[in-house]
């Protein structure tokens, strides 16, 4: 069961390279780590020509658009292997996320995504939140997704399969995340496992938030728009 690393950058020198250190310690010699850049102005891309001079799994692409969706979907289409990791690039994985998740795959052979729980962390990982699963409420379900979203794509992963229902992620919903966990509960699919695999770092240059300050109107908006736009990819 070959594995592909999905990261996104973009201006994350500071953290980037334990980041790195701490995928590629877990991956096989077939495996890769797809990063997509999205024209970062610091380090960054220098960092990852680093690793790409020493390790042939490590392959850079420069994202064709601008923002978060387009940098992650850049890098998921660029996947090879039959399974796919989401990852930011200022967190930390632990060591056994990869194995404990590629277990899970091989036991649940219908579901084709898998969402672990994660420790949220300041700068020097000391932990401030110990389960975004308590945090958030997570759980799967379409209709809970939709009024609450729970999911977040540095703890997510998918099968290869998942890609052509996914792909585009459409402009209009508020992240990729959301995006792909709700397709994989339209197929009934998705797996939520009580393990916390990952350092989830939160500091003043973080993108993403584990909190939603988007205005009524908003979530109203996009509610409406990802109901019709799953809709669509159900039927794909």
């Amino acid at each position: 069961m070959k594995v592909s690393v999905a990261m996104a950058t973009y201006n994350g020198e500071k953290y980037l390279e334990q980041q790195i250190d701490s995928i590629l310690m877990q991956l096989g010699s077939d495996d890769e780590l797809i990063i997509s850049d999205d024209h970062s102005s610091d380090r960054t891309v220098a960092i990852i020509e680093k690793y790409i001079n020493n390790d042939h799994r490590v392959k850079l692409f420069m994202n064709e658009e601008s923002g978060v969706t387009s940098n992650f979907e850049n890098a998921i289409k660029r996947t090879q292997n039959e399974i796919i990791f989401l990852s930011d690039q200022d967190d930390v994985w632990k060591p056994e996320k990869v194995s404990t998740v590629k277990g899970y795959y091989k036991k649940n052979p219908a579901v084709q995504m898998i969402m672990s729980d994660i420790t949220v962390v300041d700068n020097q990982l000391n932990t401030t939140i110990d389960s975004f699963y308590e945090f958030r409420g997570s759980r799967a379900g379409v209709l809970k997704n939709i009024v609450k979203n729970s999911y977040i794509g540095c703890a997510m992963s998918f099968r290869k399969e998942l890609k052509k229902k996914i792909l585009p992620i459409p402009r209009s919903v508020p992240m990729h995340d959301m995006w792909i966990g709700l397709v994989a509960d339209m197929n009934k699919s998705a797996l939520l496992i009580p393990e916390k695999l990952i350092y989830y770092r939160r500091h003043d240059a973080t993108v993403t938030s584990v909190e939603n300050r988007s205005t009524l109107s908003e979530k109203l908006l996009w509610r409406f728009q990802i109901s019709s736009l799953l809709l669509k990819a159900f039927f794909k």
